[in-house]
């Protein structure tokens, strides 16, 4: 069986401390761990006082920032998205900066860094770079901009976790977080037999319980998901070559069946994300359902961003005649199961069941 989120191999399951090198990725940097990556943007909004402003972000991003963006009573200002990379257009930011906007959220879609330095160029280091590194742990990101957020569970088979890198000197006090029934099933999740049984008979009662029990206010990280993260951590660099690795193959099988692939160059692969192919748009959902049968579970981040939210759409009277690319992404989008421990023996037996799917329908 093949998910996309991430898995523990049970010979992998050994408690141990955080390890130094993660303070390696950013020297210059505090590091404060959260409970989510949403969390880490919060305490990001309320230090550099970015209420009641505009914020330029991507419109290809995920829909839970618009309450976040409705709470702070900020106007988000979407930028398009770039077809190869799934990243912003950097050729519109200059245009939609106003005199009320204060700052630039930059997503490193799916693992693939953007440029930061452009974008202080671009902006001429008027507006503050926020990194939305949620994808992009070992990417050299969450240094260049003036602060970042991580999602450390989308790379790592934690139960929760979010990351915040700022300056220093910022003071952050957070409630500290204890497992619950929401980390339980998180934690289940990331071993193959109970990922299965929730895909085929949970669906609908497990999100709905994880929603409950997600947190309104920003806290801390709890202890098991700080273990299992320092645990992982220790064999981050030689496990994420190996994706690297694995991730290329799959993008030139894919390519060969003619599916649109994000660029690879420094891209450390959190989804293995494509576009199916344009004659095949309408059925992509179909795809991705029938993969299921072959025990190859995708999903479709995003196949909903933000600005296709209604009441988003309302509030900020959105266009969506201005995103032709983004909403083309949306319909179009599979992210593939891609975990450090497959061998290249698993992605030929997933092509095999992409080949035979697409033959399907």
């Amino acid at each position: 069986m093949y998910f996309v989120h991430p898995q523990i191999k049970l010979s992998r399951f050994v408690w141990t401390k955080l390890s130094r090198k993660l303070f390696s990725y950013f020297p210059k940097k505090q590091l404060i761990f959260t409970d989510m990556g949403r969390s880490a943007f919060k305490i990001i909004i309320e230090k550099l006082n970015l209420q009641n402003s505009e914020i330029l972000m991507p419109a290809y991003i995920c829909n839970i920032f618009a309450p976040i963006l409705e709470n702070y009573n900020i106007k988000p200002i979407f930028l398009d998205i770039d077809l190869k990379t799934f990243n912003i257009k950097t050729e519109e930011i200059s245009r939609k900066i106003t005199p009320q906007t204060k700052a630039i959220l930059v997503s490193h879609t799916y693992g693939l860094p953007v440029d930061i330095e452009q974008i202080r160029k671009i902006t001429n280091n008027q507006l503050l770079i926020i990194e939305d590194c949620a994808h992009s742990f070992g990417a050299k990101t969450g240094n260049s901009g003036d602060v970042a957020f991580f999602s450390i569970y989308k790379q790592f088979p934690t139960l929760r976790g979010g990351l915040l890198t700022c300056p220093q000197d910022w003071e952050v006090r957070l409630p500290q977080t204890s497992f619950n029934l929401r980390d339980l099933i998180s934690f289940l999740n990331c071993f193959s037999f109970f990922a299965f049984l929730f895909k085929k008979f949970g669906q609908r009662i497990a999100p709905k319980i994880v929603r409950k029990e997600k947190l309104s206010e920003a806290a801390g990280l709890n202890r098991v998901s700080l273990n299992l993260f320092s645990d992982f951590l220790c064999d981050f660099e030689r496990s994420l070559e190996k994706r690297k690795e694995l991730a290329l193959l799959f993008q030139e099988e894919l390519k060969m069946l003619g599916f649109e692939v994000q660029e690879a160059e420094n891209n450390v692969f959190c989804y293995l994300s494509a576009l199916v192919p344009a004659n095949l748009k309408e059925k992509r959902d179909k795809i991705v359902e029938r993969l299921r049968k072959y025990k190859v579970f995708c999903t479709r981040i995003w196949h909903t961003p933000i600005i296709l939210n209604k009441e988003a759409q309302r509030e900020y009277q959105i266009n969506l005649e201005e995103f032709p690319n983004t909403k083309e992404a949306a319909s179009r989008i599979i992210n593939f199961p891609l975990q450090n421990h497959y061998t290249k023996k698993d992605i030929k037996k997933m092509v095999v069941a992409i080949k035979k799917t697409m033959d399907q329908i």
